[in-house]
C-alpha cells in the first residue's frame, strides 16, 4: 500500500505558549526551551538548519551543530548564536557576499520549532582557535582534510590524506588550526519561538529588535 503524504499529519497537544509565559529576554527563553530538549534527551538537540543566500538571493540550507550560545560576550560585543565551519565552504563563501541568514530549530518530540532571523560575523581567531583546541584530536585532523564542498575523486582520496595526516601527528595532541576554519556569530534582529497546538492553531511568539536598541518588541503571530 502507498503511503499518501498528503494524508500525513498530527494533532500537537503538548503544551502551550502566550506572551504571559515567556521571558522578555528571548536568549533567556530560548536557553529554557533549550533545556528542555536536554531534559527530553533529544537527540542532537543542538542540530540547527542554516539558511544562507548569495547577492542575487540564491538560497540554500544545510544542517550545523550550535556551538554556543552567548547572551552578551564581552568580546563579541553581542548576543547571538555560535557555530564553526570551514570558511571555503558554500555556506562560507555566501555568509562572506551575504551576510544575511536564518536559523531554524526543529524539536518534533516537543512540538516545538524556534526560527531566527540575523546576521552573520566572524568570531575572533582566539575563540575559534579555542574550541578547536576542545575538540577530539580525529575532528581537529578532518578539518585539514576536507576542502569542504569542493569536488574529490573518491572515498579513497579522503580516507588516504586522513591516514596521512594521522600519522604525521601521531606522536603528538596538538593539531594545529587551519587558517581556514573557524566560527561565526548569528546576531539576531528576529526569533520566533513555535509551539504546536491542535487543530494547527499554533501558538508563534515573536522577538523583533527594536532599531538601535538593545530592546524587544513581543507579539503573538497568527498561525
Amino acid at each position: 500500500m502507498k503511503t499518501s503524504i498528503a494524508h500525513l499529519r498530527q494533532d500537537y497537544q503538548l503544551q502551550s505558549l502566550d506572551i504571559a509565559d515567556v521571558d522578555p529576554n528571548p536568549f533567556v527563553q530560548f536557553a529554557k526551551w533549550f533545556e528542555d530538549t536536554i531534559k527530553a534527551e533529544i537527540l542532537e538537540p543542538n542540530a540547527m538548519t542554516l539558511s544562507t543566500a548569495t547577492p542575487e538571493g540564491k538560497p540554500s540550507s544545510r544542517i550545523v551543530l550550535l556551538k554556543g550560545l552567548e547572551f552578551h560576550h564581552p568580546e563579541l560585543q553581542t548576543g547571538g548564536f555560535v557555530f564553526y565551519t570551514n570558511y571555503n565552504s558554500q555556506k562560507g563563501e555566501e555568509m562572506a557576499a551575504n551576510p544575511h541568514v536564518s536559523l531554524c530549530f526543529n524539536w518534533l518530540d516537543l512540538q516545538r520549532q524556534v526560527r531566527i532571523e540575523g546576521t552573520v560575523s566572524k568570531v575572533s581567531a582566539d575563540i575559534s582557535t579555542e574550541y578547536f583546541n576542545s575538540r577530539p584530536k580525529l575532528s581537529r585532523i578532518g578539518a585539514w582534510v576536507s576542502n569542504q564542498s569542493q569536488v574529490v575523486p573518491d572515498r579513497a582520496y579522503l580516507e588516504n590524506r586522513f591516514k596521512e595526516l594521522s600519522e604525521k601527528y601521531e606522536d603528538t595532541e596538538g593539531v594545529p588550526r587551519p587558517a581556514h576554519w573557524g566560527g561565526y556569530i548569528v546576531k539576531p534582529t528576529l526569533i520566533e519561538f513555535w509551539q504546536g497546538r491542535r487543530s494547527r492553531l499554533h501558538d508563534r511568539i515573536c522577538y523583533t529588535k527594536l532599531e538601535g536598541s538593545e530592546e524587544w518588541k513581543i507579539e503573538r503571530l497568527a498561525p
